[in-house]
Parts: C-alpha cells; structure tokens; sequence
C-alpha cells in the first residue's frame, strides 16, 4: 500500500441531542414540538499516519478522542469528511480491513467473562481463522513478554484489572494487526503493570512495524511511548508535531532552582511563582522573558552557590495546557 496507512481529511461527527424545556408546559410542548441542538464531537479535522509510527492523541475529557478512534474503527459513522486506514473507509466494515487492524479500550472488556483466558483466546484463533501452530507460538511469546503465562486458565472475570489488560492486549495482537488503537490501554493499572505493558508495547511496535494511535490520561504512557502527538480540543485539531515541541510551544515559564551557601530569609514573589522554599534554596517558576534577569538580580542580592533553570515537564504542560482550553 502506497501513501499513509492512516490518512483523515475534515472528519466530523455530530450528535443531534433533545433540548428538554423546563416545567410541566415544556415537557408538554415537547410531546408536540421538539427542539435539537447539535454537539460536534469531531469537528473537521484532518492528519496522516505512516506506517509505524507510535502517536499520541491527546485532549481533555470530552475532546472528541474516543469518538475518532471508533471512526477509524468503522463503529460509529461520520457526519462528513473522510479516512483511509489500510486502504479501507473504515465504516464500509469490510472484512479484509477487520482483519488488519485491532481496538483495545481499557474500560470496555472484549474477553468472554465466564470462560478462562485461554478459551477466551481460543475463541478469538477461531474468529480469525488463525493456524493452530502460529497462534501457539504468539500466546507463548506474548504471556511470557507480559509475564502472565500463569494466568492463561484463570477465569477471566478472577483476574486482577491488571491481569486482564494484558490479557485483552493479547487477544488484541493474536492476529498480527497492522494498525493498533489503544484507548487508555494502563487506566487502573498500577505502577509495576504500567510500566510492564508500556515496555511491552514499545517493544513490539519496533519488532512488528505496526502503526499505533494511543490515547491516554497517563503522560508516562505518552511520552515514554511517542515521539508525536495530536492534541484535539472540542472536537478540532489544535496541535499536530513532535512531543519535545509541546514544551517550546506552549509552555510561557520555566523553572529556576537557586541554591544557597547559608541560610536566607526572603520573599521571592516578585521574582516568580514560588512552587518550594527552605532556607537554603527556593524553586520559582518564572516567565520565560524574566529569566536572564532574574538570574541576574539573585546574584546580587544573595549568596548564591548554584543556579539550575529547566524547562517544566511534559505533564505539566499538558495538563496547565487542558486547564487553560476547558476554561
């Protein structure tokens, strides 16, 4: 296949939604004459993926993120625009694009309940029509990499949350997909089992080549995972480049952390932000065009032993950015 392995231009979803009118007299008028309002989930927005390429969609709740990834799915059918993934318009539902590519959603189960993983797993070989003796070999290389090959004939509805996500994360791969959607594929999980199924994915996107979209609220999942992000925010495209960029872009501050020889009592207000102070050393966070002076004008007013200014984290970043778009 020539070109992107995911190509959208002007996608858009629109929900038509009752607006109920207050009191007695409007639930009546409702029964005779209704009004809609119309909530744009998806609002136009256009980006290509490449082939193997590990991007991070990002946005605050309500974005519009799940929404695009059951476009892409095929489940839910636009308002307008259109996608490419594999070559397919993801909502014909052809069978051949089906068996290419592989949704995990972290808070939905795709595992039959009452039945232990394995059959669960067995289940899915029979689906996708998958040979006996390459399905053995992928369970017995996936459980060992995600360390649960002891979990394999637990019922799945026994298994911690943790468990379960890395076995839905294999059910998801068992038929090599060339296009993987992660929807908060570590929400619940603790640190350990993060870090395990972050290691996991990374490893396998490198191996494999296959080209995954990743929403997640966890920023050590994104910036441990992607190079690239796509931030949308009610609905619209905002941001599209390199994650080490989403600092330079939308940070205004950094952080100077100055350290003392002897102890100094002072108000550091003026200066910046006070985000920790002891005796011997205060961290500010300061506006990116008061740096040099600032620097400038501890030096001179206090016994200054060392001087470090940073650039505030990813998450930070983030997270002041989704504050500052939902207000």
């Amino acid at each position: 296949m020539n070109g992107p392995t995911i190509d959208v231009r002007g996608l858009t979803k629109a929900f038509r939604t009752y607006k109920k009118q207050p009191g007695l007299g409007g639930a009546l008028r409702g029964l005779f004459h209704r009004e809609y309002t119309e909530m744009r989930a998806v609002d136009g927005v256009s980006f290509s993926i490449q082939e193997g390429e590990f991007v991070g969609f990002l946005g605050p709740n309500g974005a519009g993120k799940t929404t695009m990834l059951k476009m892409l799915s095929g489940l839910v059918q636009p308002t307008g625009g259109e996608a490419n993934v594999l070559g397919f318009t993801p909502w014909d539902r052809k069978d051949a694009m089906k068996r290419q590519f592989a949704l995990l959603m972290g808070q939905k189960n795709a595992l039959w309940w009452d039945l232990p993983a394995r059959e669960s797993l067995e289940l899915n070989r029979v689906i996708y029509g998958i040979e006996r003796k390459k399905f053995e070999a992928v369970v017995e290389e996936l459980t060992v990499l995600l360390d649960c090959r002891d979990k394999l004939d637990v019922m799945v509805r026994e298994l911690s949350l943790g468990e379960r996500m890395k076995m839905e994360l294999i059910a998801a791969l068992l038929h090599s997909p060339r296009v993987l959607f992660l929807d908060e594929p570590t929400i619940g999980l603790d640190v350990t089992s993060q870090k395990r199924v972050r290691e996991f994915l990374k490893r396998h996107n490198k191996a494999s080549g296959v080209t995954t979209l990743l929403t997640s609220h966890y920023m050590g999942d994104i910036e441990e995972l992607c190079h690239r992000v796509i931030i949308i925010d009610h609905g619209k495209l905002f941001f599209d480049g390199p994650l080490s960029s989403v600092v330079d872009r939308f940070s205004a501050h950094k952080v100077l952390l100055l350290t003392f020889s002897r102890e100094v009592d002072a108000r550091f207000v003026e200066m910046g932000e006070v985000l920790e102070q002891t005796p011997l050393s205060v961290r500010l966070r300061v506006a990116r065009s008061r740096v040099a002076d600032v620097c400038r004008e501890a030096l001179a007013a206090w016994p200054v032993s060392d001087l470090a200014v940073t650039e505030p984290s990813v998450e930070e970043v983030i997270r002041q950015l989704f504050d500052t778009v939902q207000h």
